[in-house]
């Protein structure tokens, strides 16, 4: 940290000081709190601005603070913003507005799965299995968020596909609906 940056390496060391794997959802909740930019890089304004913000002024401190930390992200009115987060902070290059479909399926286990099990798992293998999309842009991950929470599931009894969803929704639903009628 002597730069005024911690890189990769340092995170790895400060998640091993804190006993939690670094795709732990809890260090991208991290990373949210401290308003971090750059995916792997801690600035040292970054880290201040967090540990003020969870009020922990250690690493021994931050490591009893992390299941009070992952609770206030869980309400629903801090979720959504930490959900359209984790896909800004994923974004590594200038310009970037997509994302790969295997990061996308990582993310959505990590930031989502918890929460939506059975949406995430079948979102997920719906988006290994299709080839008309190579990449998910914003308004698709926040639209797949809105599915989970307002489409009544497994039965997408409530699911209108004249409404504004992102098309990948609507094949996606689709692609839901022939699988249960092949069952």
């Amino acid at each position: 940290m002597s730069s005024g940056l911690i890189d990769p390496e340092g995170i790895e060391r400060l998640c091993s000081d804190v006993e939690v794997d670094h795709t732990d959802v809890r260090i991208l909740m991290l990373a949210w709190k401290m308003k971090a930019e750059k995916q792997g890089y801690f600035t040292l304004e970054e880290w201040r601005t967090g540990f003020k913000a969870i009020r922990v002024s250690n690493k021994y401190a931050l490591k009893k603070a992390l299941p009070e930390l992952e609770k206030e992200v869980r309400r629903p009115t801090n979720f959504v913003d930490f959900y359209s987060y984790s896909f800004r902070y994923c974004l590594t290059e200038e310009k970037q507005k997509s994302i790969d479909i295997d990061s996308i399926c990582e993310l959505l286990n990590i930031v989502l799965r918890s929460q939506y099990q059975a949406q995430v798992d079948l979102f997920v293998q719906y988006l290994k299995t299709q080839n008309d999309y190579k990449v998910i842009n914003m308004d698709q991950w926040m639209g797949f968020y809105r599915f989970c929470e307002e489409i009544s599931f497994p039965d997408l009894s409530n699911y209108d596909p004249e409404l504004a969803w992102p098309l990948i929704l609507d094949n996606f639903v689709e692609w839901l609906r022939e699988k249960q009628t092949q069952s």
